[in-house]
Protein backbone atom coordinates (compact mmCIF):
# COMPACT_ATOMS: atom_id res chain seq x y z
CA UNK A 1 0.00 0.00 0.00
CA UNK A 2 1.40 3.10 -1.12
CA UNK A 3 1.83 6.27 0.98
CA UNK A 4 -1.65 7.58 -1.13
CA UNK A 5 -3.67 4.73 0.11
CA UNK A 6 -2.26 5.03 4.01
CA UNK A 7 -3.56 8.91 4.34
CA UNK A 8 -6.46 8.06 2.50
CA UNK A 9 -7.53 5.01 5.28
CA UNK A 10 -6.10 7.61 7.46
CA UNK A 11 -8.95 9.71 6.87
CA UNK A 12 -11.29 7.62 6.74
CA UNK A 13 -10.84 6.12 10.05
CA UNK A 14 -10.32 10.18 11.66
CA UNK A 15 -13.72 11.15 10.06
CA UNK A 16 -15.58 7.80 11.50
CA UNK A 17 -14.13 8.89 15.10
CA UNK A 18 -15.18 11.69 14.77
CA UNK A 19 -18.66 11.41 13.27
CA UNK A 20 -19.39 8.74 15.96
CA UNK A 21 -19.79 11.40 18.55
CA UNK A 22 -22.52 13.57 16.83
CA UNK A 23 -25.69 12.99 18.05
CA UNK A 24 -28.07 11.50 14.93
CA UNK A 25 -30.93 12.88 15.76
CA UNK A 26 -31.27 16.18 17.05
CA UNK A 27 -34.68 16.19 19.05
CA UNK A 28 -33.55 12.88 21.09
CA UNK A 29 -35.85 10.14 20.84
CA UNK A 30 -39.23 10.52 22.32
CA UNK A 31 -40.87 6.95 22.60
CA UNK A 32 -44.29 9.25 21.86
CA UNK A 33 -44.27 9.99 18.12
CA UNK A 34 -46.95 13.14 17.50
CA UNK A 35 -49.12 14.23 20.53
CA UNK A 36 -50.78 11.28 22.09
CA UNK A 37 -54.41 10.54 22.26
CA UNK A 38 -56.77 12.86 24.44
CA UNK A 39 -58.29 10.28 26.67
CA UNK A 40 -58.27 6.43 27.08
CA UNK A 41 -61.04 4.23 28.93
CA UNK A 42 -59.86 4.26 32.93
CA UNK A 43 -61.05 0.78 33.56
CA UNK A 44 -58.50 -0.58 30.86
CA UNK A 45 -55.63 1.38 32.76
CA UNK A 46 -53.05 -0.66 34.09
CA UNK A 47 -50.13 0.86 34.50
CA UNK A 48 -48.87 4.67 34.12
CA UNK A 49 -45.70 5.98 33.23
CA UNK A 50 -44.91 9.67 33.46
CA UNK A 51 -41.54 10.62 31.46
CA UNK A 52 -39.81 14.13 32.53
CA UNK A 53 -37.83 15.82 30.25
CA UNK A 54 -34.31 14.78 29.70
CA UNK A 55 -31.10 14.87 27.12
CA UNK A 56 -33.08 11.88 25.37
CA UNK A 57 -36.73 14.42 24.88
CA UNK A 58 -37.73 17.09 25.18
CA UNK A 59 -41.09 16.71 26.69
CA UNK A 60 -43.63 15.18 29.00
CA UNK A 61 -44.59 11.88 28.21
CA UNK A 62 -47.17 10.30 29.51
CA UNK A 63 -47.45 6.39 28.32
CA UNK A 64 -50.33 3.97 29.66
CA UNK A 65 -50.11 0.64 30.02
CA UNK A 66 -53.30 -0.97 28.77
CA UNK A 67 -54.88 -4.12 30.61
CA UNK A 68 -55.89 -7.48 28.74
CA UNK A 69 -52.66 -7.33 26.41
CA UNK A 70 -54.22 -4.03 24.57
CA UNK A 71 -50.69 -2.41 24.04
CA UNK A 72 -49.85 0.47 25.50
CA UNK A 73 -50.68 4.54 24.27
CA UNK A 74 -49.31 7.68 24.83
CA UNK A 75 -51.57 10.91 25.87
CA UNK A 76 -51.54 14.23 25.60
CA UNK A 77 -49.44 15.90 28.31
CA UNK A 78 -52.12 19.20 27.75
CA UNK A 79 -55.32 16.73 27.80
CA UNK A 80 -57.60 16.81 31.17
CA UNK A 81 -56.95 13.00 31.31
CA UNK A 82 -53.30 13.37 31.58
CA UNK A 83 -53.05 16.60 34.12
CA UNK A 84 -55.31 14.76 36.32
CA UNK A 85 -53.55 11.24 36.14
CA UNK A 86 -50.14 13.23 36.58
CA UNK A 87 -51.51 14.96 40.02
CA UNK A 88 -52.73 12.06 41.34
CA UNK A 89 -49.13 10.24 40.39
CA UNK A 90 -47.21 12.88 42.20
CA UNK A 91 -49.62 13.04 45.44
CA UNK A 92 -49.25 9.21 45.42
CA UNK A 93 -45.41 9.90 45.49
CA UNK A 94 -45.35 12.47 47.74
CA UNK A 95 -47.43 10.53 50.23
CA UNK A 96 -45.21 7.31 49.80
CA UNK A 97 -42.78 9.55 50.73
CA UNK A 98 -43.65 11.05 53.64
CA UNK A 99 -45.10 7.82 55.38
CA UNK A 100 -40.92 6.38 55.03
Amino acid sequence: MGVKGMAIVLAVIFCATTIQGFPMFKAGRCLCIGPGVKAVKVADIEKVSIIHPSNNCDKTEVIVTLKAHKGRRCLNPKSKQANVIMKKVERMNFLRYQNV
